[in-house]
């Protein structure tokens, strides 16, 4: 007598059954991590109506009674070094961007970075600040003018600022 072995088609329920078992496993995993979980920051945006158009800033302290809207106030320091960049010939585009690269340069000074590194980090601030100040001008300034301009942001900065 022969036995005869039946297999089951490829479609059939056998296969079907472990297609849906896997599926409804992975299916879970897949949809666990969705935006609404707070997986992503949420962010809410207020209606136009309740957006103020302009809110002026709040200054509390001495200063505050005296004080333009939008005027920088700097400290004694910062006016010193700022006044002797002026008196080296250095004209930033404004004064907020002269302290910031002072930052710079004593944040670098402060992490004992190299005079190399220092230059490094700061000549590109010095270059963009030329270029956007010589805004007719689109040829890129002169080498020796933005190397110039640089070592007088580091030595003033360290002198009068850090």
């Amino acid at each position: 007598m022969l036995h005869r072995v039946r297999r089951w088609p490829r479609w059939s329920v056998g296969a079907l059954g472990a297609t849906f078992v896997a599926t409804s496993l992975v299916a879970p995993v897949l949809t666990a991590c969705t935006s609404a979980d707070g997986m992503l920051p949420t962010m809410s945006v207020p209606p136009p109506a309740s957006t103020p158009t302009r809110a002026a800033p709040q200054f509390v302290g001495p200063q505050a009674a005296g004080r333009q809207p939008g005027a920088l106030t700097v400290t004694p320091q910062q006016r010193a070094y700022l006044d002797a960049l002026r008196g080296a010939g250095v004209r930033p585009s404004t004064d907020l961007l002269a302290l910031s690269i002072g930052s710079y340069v004593c944040q670098a000074r402060a992490a004992k970075q190299s005079d190399q590194a220092v230059r490094d980090y700061v000549t590109p601030l010095v270059r963009s600040d030329l270029r956007n100040d010589n805004q007719l001008n689109v040829v890129a300034p002169p080498p020796s003018q933005v190397d110039a301009l640089t070592a007088d942001y580091i030595q003033i900065a360290t002198e009068r600022l850090c």
